[in-house]
């Protein structure tokens, strides 16, 4: 089979994380997503969008940040280090439909005031349109089927000032290749061993995530390939 041939994505596969686990599982787990998202570039894809959609926020104004499935937060703890490297007021809210997730969550943030948890529904976001600056989202995309991105992704246009920016892996044979290596060997636990290459065969390829964009009414977004990384980056940024 050709490295280029097309990988069909895994139509209503549900990984792991997507059911109810054991406390200790999902720790792990969530633990091992912030490892490998540090280790794998995914924090910086994220931080270098959102930082050039903050140049627009005043200095002497806090900037909002909406992180839709937060996990275990360590996206806004990567924004929140950021800012205050940056002598920028930030205020991150991190939004998890999953209660036992944001309890792992909560653990985390000790020491990140600047961060306030939420439960909710990534297709219905709580807040009122235009009430944040950016919305963001981690790994998430992939865990929903088409109808449900579309929705997901016309919520994060409607909530933002800004625009967006919806990082998550690609869809393709060394994607899956590489992802299910650096899950044998970095990740500690048996569900990133299964949800990592699961993922990859979950995800979109960018033209799938432009179709989704254009499906959901949005506009203004553009998605970048970081193909040594197996991430792509959809960023909208709103007039």
């Amino acid at each position: 089979m050709r490295l280029w041939a097309p990988l069909p994505r895994a139509v209503g596969a549900v990984e792991l994380l997507d059911r109810p686990a054991p406390l200790s599982d999902l720790r792990e787990c969530l633990d091992d997503v912030a490892r490998l998202n540090g280790l794998l570039g995914g924090h910086l894809v994220t931080l270098r969008h959102v930082r050039r959609l903050l140049r627009r926020v005043p200095r002497d104004r806090v900037a909002t940040v909406l992180d839709v499935g937060t996990g275990g937060a360590d996206v806004p703890r990567a924004l929140v280090r950021w800012a205050r490297r940056a002598g920028r007021r930030l205020r991150v809210y991190a939004l998890d439909r999953d209660p036992a997730t944001l309890g792992v969550a909560r653990r985390g943030i000790a020491g990140y005031p600047e961060i306030a948890l939420l439960g909710g529904d990534a297709l219905a976001l709580p807040l009122r349109p235009r009430s944040v600056d950016v919305v963001i989202s981690s790994l998430t995309l992939h865990h929903l089927e088409p109808a449900a991105a579309r929705a997901c992704l016309a919520a994060m246009d409607r909530t933002a000032r800004l625009g967006f920016v919806v990082n998550d892996l690609y869809r393709s044979r060394p994607a899956y290749a590489v992802v299910w290596l650096a899950t044998r060997l970095l990740a500690r636990n048996r569900m990133s061993r299964h949800d990592g290459p699961l993922s990859v065969l979950r995800a979109y390829t960018p033209r799938e995530v432009r179709g989704l964009c254009a499906g959901a009414g949005v506009r203004g977004v553009r998605v970048r390939r970081y193909g040594p990384l197996m991430r792509q980056c959809a960023v909208q940024v709103k007039p």
